[in-house]
C-alpha cells in the first residue's frame, strides 16, 4: 500500500516562499506522475503542477514563473518550491501519486496560508 507523507506548509507573508515535500513509500513503479493540487475554501480542487518520471513538468497558468516542481527519483519524493506567494495561493495543498498500472494515491494535505 502506497503512503504519501507531505511536509512544508505554513504561514508566510505575501511575496514570501515555501517549499513543500511529498515522499512516497510502498511503491516500486518506475513510471509515474506525481503532482500537487490545492483546494481553497469553497472552491474545487485544482491542479498546481505535475512532474512525470521522465521529468516532464506541467503548471497551472496561475503559478507559472513562481512555482517550481522537482523530484528526487531515488527517494520517490516530489518538491514544490513556491516563490512570490500571493494571498490567492492560500489553500490546502495535496500531493498525488499516479504510478502506471496502479491506483492513485493522495496525501493528507498541508495547509499553506499567505497573509500579512
Amino acid at each position: 500500500q502506497v503512503q504519501l507523507v507531505e511536509s512544508g506548509g505554513g504561514l508566510v507573508q505575501p511575496g514570501g516562499s515555501l517549499r513543500l515535500s511529498c515522499a512516497a513509500s510502498g511503491s516500486s513503479s518506475r513510471f509515474y506522475v506525481m503532482g500537487w493540487y490545492r483546494q481553497a475554501p469553497g472552491k474545487p480542487r485544482e491542479l498546481v503542477a505535475t512532474i512525470t518520471s521522465a521529468d516532464i513538468t506541467n503548471y497551472a497558468d496561475s503559478v507559472k514563473g513562481r512555482f517550481t516542481i522537482s523530484r528526487d527519483a531515488a527517494k520517490i519524493t516530489v518538491y514544490l518550491q513556491m516563490n512570490s506567494l500571493k494571498l490567492e495561493d492560500t489553500a490546502v495543498y495535496y500531493c498525488k501519486y499516479s504510478p502506471r498500472g496502479w491506483g492513485v494515491s493522495w496525501g493528507q494535505g498541508t495547509q499553506v496560508t499567505v497573509s500579512s
